[in-house]
C-alpha cells in the first residue's frame, strides 16, 4: 500500500514471513518461511500489485463470486520452509480446505467477501478465505466488527491458539514482506 511501489514494475514477487520485532539484518535468517513466484504473472497485469488490484482485481466487497471469479493463482518456490511449515502455522481446520504451494490472490467466499493473499495456500473456492488470508476489502458481515482488519478471522477460536479455525501466534505476530522480482 506504499505509494512508492506504484512506479516500480516487476514480473514476479518474493514473500517473506518475518517475526515482528526482528532486526533488519536478521530478517532473512529469522523468517518463518520465504517463497517466490517464477511465472511472470505481474507482467500481464501492469507489472505491479497497484495495477493488479486497481485495474484487474479490486479488493472490494461483492467484487468477486464464489466458487468462480476468485482471481488467479500461481505456483510458488520455497526459498526457506515447506508446505509442512506453512501447515504447522495455519489454522488446523484450514489444511484440508486448501491446496499448498500456491500464491492465491483474491479468494472470494459465499458472502461476497474478497480477501487477499493467503500464506502459500490456495483456498478451495467455497471455503472461508477470512481464516486463511491477509488483507482484503475490509468489510466482513459475519462477526462484524470482529473480523475487521488485515487478519480477518485468524483468531476465530482464540488469539494464536493454533486450534480449529485459529492460526498460531507465530503466524499472527509476523510481518509479511512482499518484494518485487
Amino acid at each position: 500500500q506504499n505509494p512508492g511501489y506504484y512506479d516500480l514494475e516487476a514480473n514476479d514477487i518474493a514473500v517473506w514471513h518475518v517475526p515482528n520485532g526482528t532486526p533488519l539484518p536478521a530478517w532473512k535468517t529469522s523468517s518463518l518461511f520465504r517463497y517466490h513466484t517464477e511465472s511472470k504473472f505481474l507482467a500481464a497485469f501492469g507489472g505491479s500489485f497497484y495495477s493488479f488490484f486497481k485495474n484487474f482485481f479490486p479488493l472490494t466487497y461483492n467484487s468477486g463470486s464464489c466458487p468462480t471469479n476468485n482471481g488467479p493463482a500461481y505456483p510458488i518456490v520455497y526459498d526457506y520452509g515447506s508446505d509442512a511449515v506453512v501447515n504447522s502455522l495455519s489454522c488446523p481446520n484450514c489444511i484440508s480446505l486448501s491446496v499448498p504451494n500456491i500464491l492465491y490472490t483474491i479468494p472470494t467466499n459465499s458472502q461476497s467477501i474478497s480477501s487477499a493473499q493467503p500464506p502459500g495456500l490456495k483456498v478451495m473456492p467455497e471455503h472461508m478465505p477470512t481464516q486463511f488470508c491477509v488483507g482484503g476489502g475490509g468489510y466482513v458481515p459475519e462477526g462484524n466488527p470482529r473480523q475487521c482488519g488485515d487478519f480477518g478471522a485468524f483468531d476465530w477460536n482464540g488469539y494464536g491458539t493454533g486450534v480449529e479455525w485459529s492460526a498460531t501466534k507465530k503466524l499472527l505476530e509476523s510481518a509479511i514482506l512482499i518484494y518485487y522480482r
